[in-house]
């Protein structure tokens, strides 16, 4: 009898936890099992469902009858599963920011953040909007011999970043690319500025080299050559409109997340601020080992 109470009292409390990480209402899971939501606000403070609803309870929230008492001996695994289904099922705009969320916890956790009843030092990242003017930034770092973090938390520019360290330093870094090269190009002001055109336009929108010569004031000549680089790295792709009299060649922005994280880590690099919640500086090793 003993064992029944405490599977019942688990009970309640998993179907608690559950909604709350999936961020459903009493009422969104009660009007699924058919019942009230004063029922289930019942069940999550001790009181027990009926035995007949515990398979639809269980479906509801996608997991086995085993994980609803707290038995399936995964709770790692239940743990994914919940982060995953919560932001699968938020607005497709809260999606990122439920997932950011998701990454301070990371960070936090990988930073050595003490835990106090029940909440995790460091503070949430809607404490650092709130509290942030427009223009401070903000950092949290991890930099050890098996790895390093990155994350930028001010609501200037949030991001995440999280690199374990490559087994083979060449091949993830210098095998086949020629970074002189690469940055030589990106140092001519017009390819720079032909970039950052592109990827302030809609990457839908075909153009011509004429859109060039208009908004970068360069000749015909010029923007033929700076269209070869684009060519060259991908960011543009030729194609060929036919109209009525005869066919007309035109270009496909490709845009990379690539370019645009290049210019947040090339600004921390060229304007460097040490304004950290954690910095963790473990790293002996050298970044770059043959």
């Amino acid at each position: 009898m003993k064992n029944m109470n405490m599977n019942m009292n688990i009970l309640g409390k998993r179907i608690a936890e559950l909604r709350r990480a999936r961020g459903v209402k009493q009422e969104e899971l009660a009007a699924y099992v058919n019942v009230t939501a004063q029922a289930v606000s019942k069940w999550e403070n001790g009181g027990v469902p009926d035995t007949e609803l515990l398979p639809r309870i269980a479906d509801f929230f996608e997991v086995t009858l085993d994980s609803l008492f707290g038995r399936d001996g995964n709770g790692e695994q239940q743990g994914k599963i919940a982060m995953v289904l919560k932001i699968e099922n938020a607005p497709e705009e809260e999606k990122l920011r439920i997932a950011l969320d998701y990454c301070w916890a990371i960070e936090r956790a990988l930073c050595g953040a003490e835990i106090k009843d029940g909440t995790i030092d460091g503070g949430e990242i809607s404490d650092y909007e709130r509290t942030l003017d427009a223009r401070e930034r903000r950092y949290s770092s991890k930099l050890s011999d098996f790895g390093m973090t990155r994350m930028s938390i001010a609501p200037r520019q949030q991001y995440f970043f999280l690199m374990p360290d490559a087994k083979n330093t060449d091949l993830a870094f210098f095998d086949g690319v020629d970074y002189p090269a690469f940055f030589a190009d990106l140092a001519d002001r017009d390819f720079f500025n032909m970039c950052v055109l592109l990827h302030g336009r809609e990457a839908t929108k075909a153009f011509t080299p004429s859109l060039l010569v208009r908004e970068l004031g360069v000749s015909d000549e010029r923007a033929a050559q700076l269209l070869a680089l684009l060519e060259k790295y991908r960011i543009v792709k030729k194609m060929q409109i036919e109209i009525d009299d005869g066919v007309l060649e035109v270009y496909r922005f490709c845009p990379s997340p690539s370019f645009v994280a290049m210019l947040v880590f090339a600004k921390e690099v060229i304007d460097p601020f040490n304004a950290y919640t954690y910095y963790w500086e473990g790293r002996v090793k050298p970044y770059f080992s043959k």
